[in-house]
């Protein structure tokens, strides 16, 4: 099985190469070695005003957006935001504000699926991008990490289609990969299916380079790479901004 996964993996990592834009994209998983798992985040742009960002790491280990030059930045509606935020034991990464409504949920006791049915696809038509979520609780026995997406149905505003996806069991070595996007286009289709089985490394800088080497050289932003010790949850955080 192994062997088979392993082949699953290498092959979907290489489709992130040839996609010119997959938008941003959410990457949870497990080291091979199985002491850690790991949360890959990064963020494109076609635009000015999207390419003008960085990530900024705080002291507190959350993890924000912030405009790389402000006198350019010309809408900061949905670009600027919290990607990564913890409470307890919970870690989130998600593509947008999201991440606070997922936050101020926890910490009232509601879950990550609760939070996000009150959140829709982002009011950016005609593209109406898809929310990605993530979420690591190292305190849920039954989970090892979510992923979610809202998206439109076929682009109809209409309808928000909220898909949530459990995984009961980290496979070290490997990682399960959401987009906003599937590719190119005018407008950007959205991503499709379940998310994608990926590798993931023990050493944080070769998962780093991995998927900041296979994204769009043109259209590529920032990237970041967390890890979560499953004893103990001591966490570290690489970023890397273009």
């Amino acid at each position: 099985m192994t062997a088979q996964w392993q082949t699953i993996a290498e092959e979907n990592l290489g489709r992130l190469k040839q996609n010119p834009y997959p938008g941003r994209g959410i990457v949870i998983g497990r080291t091979p070695d199985g002491t850690r798992l790991v949360q890959v985040y990064w963020i494109m742009g076609r635009s000015e005003n999207s390419r003008n960002r960085v990530f900024i790491q705080e002291d507190n280990g959350f993890l924000r957006t912030e405009a790389k030059d402000p006198a350019k930045l010309t809408d900061p509606s949905l670009i600027i935001y919290y990607p990564i935020r913890y409470t307890g034991s919970a870690h989130i990464v998600t593509n947008g504000d999201q991440t606070d409504t997922i936050y101020e949920a926890l910490q009232a006791g509601r879950s990550f699926e609760q939070a996000l049915t009150t959140r829709t696809y982002e009011p950016d038509a005609p593209n109406y991008t898809p929310r990605i979520s993530g979420l690591v609780d190292l305190a849920d026995a039954t989970c090892a990490y979510k992923l979610s997406i809202l998206k439109t149905n076929n682009n109809d505003p209409a309808q928000t289609m909220r898909h949530f996806f459990h995984y009961e069991h980290a496979v070290p070595g490997f990682g399960h990969l959401i987009t906003t996007y599937s590719g190119d286009g005018n407008p950007l289709p959205s991503f499709q299916g379940e998310p994608q089985l990926v590798p993931v490394y023990d050493d944080i800088d070769q998962t780093l380079r991995a998927y900041w080497g296979r994204l769009n050289e043109e259209n590529k932003i920032a990237l970041l790479v967390k890890t979560i010790r499953i004893e103990g949850g001591q966490t570290e955080m690489k970023i890397i901004n273009k």
